[in-house]
């Protein structure tokens, strides 16, 4: 078979793809970059501190410049030699190609900026700055080095080049037109998005909207069983994103897993607000969102109790509604499930540097009275956690080598992100992120009473998950001990999507089961847990099974009384796209 020859750059075609991306750049910011602007200079601050906290100890810096210098002496010398990787290079995967060791000029690039990074990690550690300070200057400088490095660039990028050359240029054309298209739609691409689409490929489950109003769509699933427990469970999503990362294809679907063990499954679909849903607020989303939902799905299955279960933020809107309606005296949820969900935000993590006290007041002053935070506003800040995975991984990929993203489910929902009103946002940082006051029993008042997780004192299921980034496994495990009830705790594996979208079947990752005494210090709880192969699907379902009734006929038909199907599942708000 004859090979094929790449074709030659038309010079004045790419130029013309050049002059286009220019353009895009410099048109005028869009309105949520202001959020941007705000968090940089709140930076700018912990830089000043980071550099007066340096001049006041000048030995420490000499010392750090020459244990540098010395080295990057040695590393041009290795270089020259042909010395191959060791240490951090050897297991950083943007250096692991076999091109960043081939000619010396590379394999000093990568050294060189490795050498640096550090070098300065080393000097913000150094420094004698507050713990908020230092933890605010830890990420800025990671976010400088990681932006820095040279396989972001093309003249430093050896694979780049290489797949350049090969091709006659045709990468670096291709890569032009990915960087385009990204423009328009204002973010990175992630993965081939045209491969997807709701209610076809991800998000299958069979089921109907039975109910719907401003905030939300209600899905009731079909029963795969010909008995099922007579208490139906409803699932409180995330509202920052879709549902369907609990049911993205039938092998990985939390959704059809429960299903399949007999239970009746219900599934908040929060809608994808838009100008007219602006003013919402926190208790909207708690009144007409959880507990309309809770009513709707105990009223359709004619049962007194219902279960719930919350995921992210979704378990913190569950763990409002069962507080307020346990101040009400209404209470008819038995048992809850809170996965990977924050209710005492003492420990937060890395996204804490984005929201200090001017933060908040700023938002508050923007949104208070009404607005749209743009869902991909807030997809951005998440990514910025992990940024060398969800950033500049893609940035090397798509635009320096000019290779389209692979089809993958799960960033193709991760790209799927949803708007937020904001009222609701400027309360839940407020009281939330900033002063903490759910974890404080009746500092806050929600839908007229004031609540405390104390007298929720139903039995729960709490997940976390290790390597968790944005609800850190200790964060979760301070959010079980708030609640008043028996609490089972469970820690798994990997991070806040993988950990938690673990089916059994793929016999994937460890969870750990410890002790029902929460005490304060989580590490020892951790030191004394046993670790389990496999999935915490399996211990949840044991743990459910009890406590979800009788087992009775399944349904024949979906809805129950006023409440017809109408339409089928995933329904229409699903479907809305934020930059539509």
């Amino acid at each position: 078979m004859a090979r094929r020859t790449p074709p030659t750059v038309d010079p004045e075609q790419l130029g013309d793809l050049i002059r286009q991306s220019q353009e895009k750049m410099a048109q005028p910011p869009l309105p949520e970059q202001s959020t941007t602007q705000q968090v940089m200079a709140g930076f700018a601050g912990a830089y000043k501190a980071w550099l007066d906290a340096l001049s006041a100890h000048p030995d420490k810096m000499v010392d750090l410049q020459s244990r540098y210098m010395q080295e990057q002496m040695n590393l041009w010398a290795n270089a020259m030699q042909g010395s191959k990787a060791e240490g951090a290079a050897e297991t950083d995967k943007r250096f692991t190609a076999p091109e960043w060791s081939e000619l010396p000029v590379f394999r000093y690039f990568r050294d060189s900026y490795l050498a640096a990074s550090k070098t300065l990690m080393q000097a913000v550690e150094t420094a004698e700055l507050d713990a908020a300070t230092k933890q605010r200057m830890r990420f800025f400088m990671r976010q400088y080095l990681d932006a820095a490095a040279p396989s972001n660039y093309l003249l430093t990028n050896p694979e780049a080049l290489r797949a350049a050359i090969d091709s006659r240029g045709e990468t670096l054309q291709e890569g032009m037109k990915n960087l385009l298209a990204d423009l328009e739609k204002g973010r990175i691409s992630m993965t081939d998005e045209k491969a997807f689409e709701v209610g076809k490929n991800v998000g299958v489950s069979t089921g109907a909207v039975v109910f719907e109003n401003e905030l939300m769509q209600l899905i009731q699933y079909t029963p795969l069983t010909p008995k099922v427990h007579e208490l139906p469970l409803v699932m409180v999503p995330p509202c920052i994103n879709k549902f369907y990362i609990m049911d993205l294809q039938p092998a990985n679907s939390l959704v059809r897993y429960a299903v399949e063990q007999g239970h009746t499954v219900f599934m908040v679909s929060w809608r994808n607000v838009k100008q007219a849903q602006d003013k919402l607020t926190w208790d909207d989303y708690v009144e007409k969102g959880v507990i309309a939902a809770l009513e709707e799905a105990r009223r359709i299955c004619g049962t007194k109790e219902v279960n719930a279960l919350g995921f992210c933020i979704g378990g913190t809107l569950v763990g409002c509604a069962l507080a307020v309606l346990e101040k009400k005296g209404k209470n008819f949820v038995p048992c809850v499930t809170l996965l990977t969900t924050l209710l005492d935000f003492t420990e937060v993590g890395e996204i804490r540097v984005y929201i200090d006290k001017n933060f908040v007041e700023k938002r508050e002053k923007q949104l208070k009275e009404g607005g749209l935070v743009a869902g991909n506003e807030l997809a951005g800040a998440f990514s910025s956690l992990r940024a060398n995975d969800l950033v500049w991984n893609y940035v090397v990929n798509n635009y320096l080598k000019g290779k389209a993203p692979p089809a993958f489910d799960l960033l193709f929902w991760n790209s799927d992100a949803t708007n937020l009103p904001g009222p609701m946002y400027a309360y839940y940082l407020r009281n939330t992120y900033q002063d903490n006051k759910l974890a404080k029993p009746d500092a806050l008042k929600m839908c007229g009473v004031p609540v405390s997780l104390k007298r929720v004192k139903i039995p729960a299921f709490v997940f976390a998950a290790r390597e968790d980034h944005i609800v850190p496994w200790k964060g979760g495990y301070a959010s079980a001990r708030t609640l008043g009830g028996p609490v089972t705790f469970v820690l798994g594996a990997s991070g806040h999507i993988a950990g938690t979208i673990n089916p059994p079947v793929h016999k994937k990752r460890s969870h750990w089961v410890g002790s029902s005494k929460l005490d304060a210090d989580p590490q020892k709880w951790l030191d004394k847990a046993k670790e389990v192969p496999g999935s915490w699907w399996t211990p949840w379902t044991k743990w459910l099974k009890p406590q979800a009734g009788k087992l009775v006929p399944a349904r024949t038909k979906l809805g129950g009384g006023k409440r017809k199907p109408i339409e089928p599942a995933p329904g229409r708000y699903v479907k809305e796209r934020a930059e539509t």
